[in-house]
């Protein structure tokens, strides 16, 4: 069973920033993409970034896109995400995934902008 293991939550004012990491029990190289998602209350769990794995290629959603950077590091299994300029409208819970031949997800982190 692979585990995936999300950290960095936290609250934050306007403007911070914050750094999520994404642990797996297995080599990234093992699934063929990884991402982040995040969902807040009331609302649908939408995208926010994905890496492929096999050539490091990204994809941001709009509303992150110059804010937001998803990075891998290969030796320690993880995927990153640096959020800066974060807004409130950034609060939620953010998910790691793991897409492969089956999809895994992390348990969350919550993050929460606010003065």
């Amino acid at each position: 069973q692979v585990q995936l293991v999300e950290s960095g939550g936290d609250l934050v004012q306007p403007g911070g920033s914050l750094r999520l990491s994404c642990a797996t029990s297995r080599s990234i190289f093992s699934f063929y993409s990884m991402g982040w998602y995040r969902q807040a209350p009331g609302n649908q769990r939408e995208l926010v970034a994905t890496i492929t794995t096999s050539d490091g290629s990204t994809y941001y959603a709009d509303n992150v896109k110059g804010r937001f950077t998803i990075s891998r590091d290969n030796a320690k299994n993880t995927v990153s995400l640096q959020m800066n300029s974060l807004k409130p409208e950034d609060t939620a819970v953010y998910y790691c995934r793991a897409r492969g031949l089956i999809d895994y997800w992390g348990q969350g982190t919550q993050v929460t902008v606010s003065f």
